[in-house]
């Protein structure tokens, strides 16, 4: 399989004398050209008009017409899918879900394009983690897990599987040594470790416990934790990575989907057919699938960008950030799309959680910080009611939410809060 041509994200250094570096942070990283970021990886998705059922005809077509080596997720069936197996393919068909992931040369990608009606041609995406702004000091602070009334609540997500795909997880963490944690790495010759950071922090907010100290900053602290790895060391992944990992927590009994990464959508632009895909395949499964909104909104300067890729998709619910004020974050996208609107809010502002050793414990901001909340929120649903469908608990998620004295362009139905039994 052609390999995708990726760009980076600012990668979040463990250099105490950067953290601290406040202003430089910003400038280097939240006040830049965010159109610096490349767009697409070089290779393409073919969505199946007919759905799972076309996918013999676009296999006979692949290989007949356009010349295509083709491999099929079917090859996978005991295993998560790897890129590195299939080195040799042209083209990858992802059964249950009517779609390929197709890197062949520019000939053969002009012929898929003129191949009919049966056929939508999409390029990939790259997926980036979201710009994060740091505290101004790296300070305890776990004001979401109050204000969102999970250290009330007596649920804890057990018996409940959280999936969370993003940079990997650092499996050393003292933290999380008794925990039962699943990894698995999508991204091709690096290991599910999180050499980057944003995983580990968004696990600890989503599935977390207390730090050294006893202060808990974890919602869901008895909830079994999936770590897959879709993005790379460097911040930045392929769109197929993304679906891979989704498609291996839905299958591996996962009922919460956390996806802290995204990419650019622009005013007017729709959903992604290829996310849509793999979201309704994982609701089929039991699994709720949440993402964050996104962090290209600048509140203060007036500037508001639609919610991002995936998060807009009608099956994923779309998180955005709140500070503890509840007001909403400067950075937070808003619904601007019709077919991207915002959801649901979590706490995103100034959050304290895991990060990988030595530091241990990092304090950031970004809807990626708001979406574990929200993730694990939906994992104590999950417990109390364990024989519902994904629709009854987004349900249920959205008639407990807080309601704020903001627009629901801004924060869907309102702040997410935790189930809590009142006494008769």
């Amino acid at each position: 399989m052609k390999k995708p041509i990726l760009g980076k994200q600012t990668f979040l250094t463990d250099n105490t004398e950067r953290i601290l570096s406040f202003e430089k942070f910003v400038k280097d990283v939240y006040d830049k050209n965010k159109d610096e970021k490349p767009l697409y990886t070089g290779r393409y998705f073919v969505i199946f008009r007919e759905g799972v059922s076309g996918s013999p005809r676009a296999m006979s077509f692949f290989k007949s017409e356009c010349g295509l080596s083709v491999a099929n997720t079917r090859e996978f069936s005991s295993a998560p899918i790897d890129e590195t197996q299939i080195g040799d393919a042209d083209a990858l068909i992802y059964e249950d879900l009517g779609i390929a992931l197709v890197g062949g040369n520019e000939e053969q990608i002009k012929i898929l394009e003129t191949a009919g009606p049966g056929y939508i041609i999409e390029p990939e995406k790259i997926v980036y983690v979201p710009d994060e702004m740091p505290a101004v000091m790296n300070i305890p602070s776990t004001w979401g897990i109050d204000v969102t009334q999970a250290m009330v609540s007596r649920y804890t997500g057990n018996g409940v599987k959280i999936a969370v795909l993003d940079t990997g997880f650092d499996a050393t963490h003292p933290d999380f040594l008794s925990r039962n944690v699943v990894t698995n790495s999508f991204v091709p010759d690096e290991t599910a470790e999180d050499m980057h950071g944003h995983g580990t922090h968004c696990i600890g907010s989503a599935a977390g416990n207390i730090d050294v100290n006893g202060m808990r900053y974890g919602v869901a602290t008895n909830a079994s934790i999936y770590a897959g790895k879709v993005l790379s060391n460097e911040g930045s992944g392929a769109q197929a990575w993304i679906l891979n990992g989704i498609t291996w927590a839905a299958d591996n009994g996962c009922q919460v989907i956390s996806m802290s990464l995204g990419s650019r959508v622009f005013p007017g632009q729709s959903y992604d057919v290829a996310y849509e895909r793999a979201a309704q395949y994982a609701n089929s499964k039991g699994a709720v699938v949440v993402a964050a909104a996104g962090n290209e909104s600048r509140r203060s300067m007036n500037q508001f960008s639609p919610v991002g890729s995936p998060a807009d998709c009608p099956s994923i619910l779309a998180v955005a950030a709140v500070d503890s004020n509840l007001n909403v974050a400067d950075f937070s996208n808003r619904g601007i799309n019709p077919s991207g609107e915002v959801d649901i809010a979590g706490p995103g502002v100034e959050i304290y959680s895991s990060w990988p050793m030595p530091m241990r414990y990092r304090t950031i901001s970004g809807t990626s910080m708001a979406t574990p909340h929200v993730a694990g929120l939906t994992a104590l649903l999950w417990e109390k009611y364990p024989n519902w469908t994904p629709h009854q608990v987004m349900s249920e998620l959205r008639k407990l939410a807080k309601r704020l004295a903001v627009s629901n362009m801004d924060v869907g139905v309102g702040l997410s809060q935790a189930p809590v039994d009142q006494i008769v």
